[in-house]
């Protein structure tokens, strides 16, 4: 077999392996994934810990106002999906520190664009919000 074959064949295997799942089928497991990562805490959790490793108290003021009860949850779930991962010490009291899989660093890197791209657009937005509530009350 030559290269070229080889490299057609990598590139529909490749296409196949994205047709394997579809984020807009609700049946798809890839919908509870997309979900967790583009939620509020989730999209949170996972830009701050593009940061660097962090303690749970730590990451909780980072995320400001998320609660105890919503941190544990998110990062539960984004461990299960392993975009985080979890690091208890043998210490007392043990020392849990958490921190971004490989996988997960390539998800917060895409996400950070985001982010920065949403926060550099701000002031349009807030614009158009006073533009539209401003029609929506009748100028009131």
């Amino acid at each position: 077999m030559d290269s070229c074959t080889e490299g057609a064949r990598d590139m529909a295997d490749a296409a196949a392996q994205d047709l394997a799942y579809d984020v807009f089928s609700k049946q798809c497991p890839s919908r509870g994934t997309l979900e967790h990562v583009t939620g509020r805490w989730g999209a949170l959790i996972l830009g701050a810990l593009h940061d660097g490793t962090f303690r749970f108290n730590e990451l909780r003021r980072r995320v400001d106002g998320v609660s105890e009860k919503m941190l544990s949850q998110t990062l539960h779930a984004l461990e299960r999906d392993g975009l985080v991962h979890r690091e208890a010490q043998p210490t007392n009291p043990p020392r849990v520190e958490y921190r971004l899989t490989p996988l997960g660093r390539e998800i917060a890197d895409r996400l950070m664009n985001l982010i920065h791209f949403v926060e550099g657009r701000m002031d349009g937005v807030l614009e158009a919000r006073e533009r539209y509530d401003s029609v929506a009350t009748g100028g009131r």
